[in-house]
């Protein structure tokens, strides 16, 4: 059995991050071939008048492709 070293995750469960193409708050990871797979929950714009049909946008990005954010927004979203 050989061991496999990872490095500890840059960015933890409700952090807000930003990324090319927007913003969002970081719902779960798990590590994936060599490196974190981060769930992220994009941040919503302001609600339509007919209101919202579904749920919130989440995709699954990569470590790399993650910048910290320092949105004042967050606070607001985190409670």
């Amino acid at each position: 059995m050989t061991a496999t070293l990872m490095r500890v995750p840059k960015f933890r469960n409700t952090q807000w991050v930003s990324f090319i193409g927007g913003e969002g708050i970081v719902r779960s990871y798990k590590p994936e071939e060599g490196t974190w797979m981060y769930l992220i929950e994009m941040a919503l714009g302001l609600e339509p008048d007919f209101g919202r049909v579904g749920a919130e946008t989440k995709i699954l990005l990569t470590e790399a492709d993650l910048r910290h954010s320092s949105n004042q927004l967050a606070d607001f979203i985190q409670g």
